[in-house]
């Protein structure tokens, strides 16, 4: 979990969506003939979390919230944007953007920023001749991204940020209630929905937005890493993995990667950090030519399985390859209170250029002050022609 821009959640509105209060809808997506859009597809705003937990972000969050506020202002250029804060920061986010028309802020009892993760999955319905089409929401089960190392687990055993917060407490009298937190966490994504009035689809998958990715045309990119790991849905088989996808995305091909990122392990090796679709039949891969990196056998890996397969259109995929940053290194002052818990200046960051954000007719991509910055904007503006790419600086 880095200061990506991989946090933001997209919604395709309708006019059938506002006439009606959120309820839930019985059966399936796919059932009901709702699927999951590209991400390139327009829709009408974006969603964004706002950093303030002591216990992730150093110095009182306060390098994290210029970067977020930076972000929020470049995504407005574009399209609307909701900003969800905690009420402890709710005065202040909403008086930082006061003067942008295109900003909102609304109130989210939430102790994490990602709503890519945490929000809702927008399924889109076609509608009748010449009507507007129907949206619903995918509410997944969140879990606390699984586990990691034992720290904590979806059963209840001490979380990172329960082990945290008890260790704030000890430090500096600061504790944080880990397990209301834990359920706000997995409320957001209903929020999201009930505030705009949409419908959804409730499941008890356990799933992050950041996991997969689809094309809007029947195909889905993911990671056995992630969502065949144990921790998350420990009772359903590969298979039956892929049927829940199916089922909730309407997507007829599933293609598995063998792991995410090097570095991303604390979230099981998201596929939105090592490779995304930025058009039907075409994906990019983050890459490295050093065979000694320990990256280099992931790229390597997921090339292999994406140049010797097909999309749910037949159609062989064309895979443009991306070098990813550094290799990056967290500081000691990075780490912050997690140094207290024994994450050092010398944990290798999970950088990538390929976790950007698509807006209407823009691209808010990461860069990090690295040499590979340059060629990864020509890549970005190569692949999104129609698109002005906006790089955002993630370095404070």
């Amino acid at each position: 979990m880095h200061p990506q821009l991989g946090l933001l959640r997209r919604l395709h509105r309708s006019a059938a969506a506002l006439s009606m209060a959120s309820k839930v809808l019985a059966g399936s997506p796919a059932a009901l003939g709702f699927r999951m859009p590209a991400e390139w597809e327009p829709h009408d705003q974006c969603w964004i979390g706002w950093p303030d937990d002591e216990g992730i972000w150093r110095d009182d969050a306060a390098p994290a919230q210029k970067a977020f506020a930076n972000v929020v202002n470049a995504i407005s250029r574009f399209e609307p944007i909701t900003v969800c804060t905690n009420s402890g920061q709710y005065k202040r986010v909403s008086d930082l953007m006061k003067h942008n028309s295109s900003v909102r802020v609304v109130e989210m009892s939430s102790g994490l920023v990602w709503l890519r993760d945490l929000g809702p999955t927008f399924v889109v319905r076609e509608g009748q001749t010449g009507s507007m089409r129907e949206i619903a929401g995918v509410d997944w089960q969140y879990n606390g991204y699984g586990g990691f190392n034992g720290l904590f687990d979806p059963i209840g055993q001490l979380n990172w940020r329960k082990k945290i917060s008890l260790k704030l407490k000890k430090c500096f009298g600061r504790h944080e209630r880990y397990e209301e937190d834990y359920i706000e966490d997995n409320l957001v994504a209903r929020k999201v929905l009930e505030l705009e009035r949409i419908p959804r689809f409730e499941t008890d998958f356990v799933l992050e937005g950041g996991s997969i990715h689809v094309d809007g045309e029947g195909t889905c990119i993911t990671t056995e890493q992630c969502l065949c790991h144990g921790n998350r849905n420990p009772h359903l088989t590969k298979e039956e993995i892929e049927s829940q996808l199916k089922t909730h995305l309407s997507v007829s091909k599933v293609i598995w990667l063998p792991k995410g990122l090097h570095g991303d392990d604390a979230i099981s090796g998201h596929v939105d950090n090592i490779c995304c679709f930025v058009r039907p039949g075409a994906v990019l891969l983050s890459w490295i030519d050093d065979e000694s990196d320990p990256q280099y056998e992931r790229s390597i890996s997921a090339f292999n399985v994406l140049s010797s397969t097909t999309d749910a259109k037949g159609r062989k995929l064309e895979v443009i390859k991306i070098h990813v940053p550094g290799p990056l290194y967290m500081t000691n002052k990075e780490a912050g209170p997690l140094a207290d818990l024994g994450v050092s200046g010398h944990e290798r960051l999970a950088g990538s250029y390929v976790n950007f954000y698509i807006a209407n007719g823009g691209i808010i991509a990461p860069a990090f002050g690295d040499k590979w910055d340059e060629e990864a904007y020509k890549v970005l503006m190569k692949s999104f022609p129609n698109h002005q790419v906006i790089f955002q600086s993630l370095i404070s």
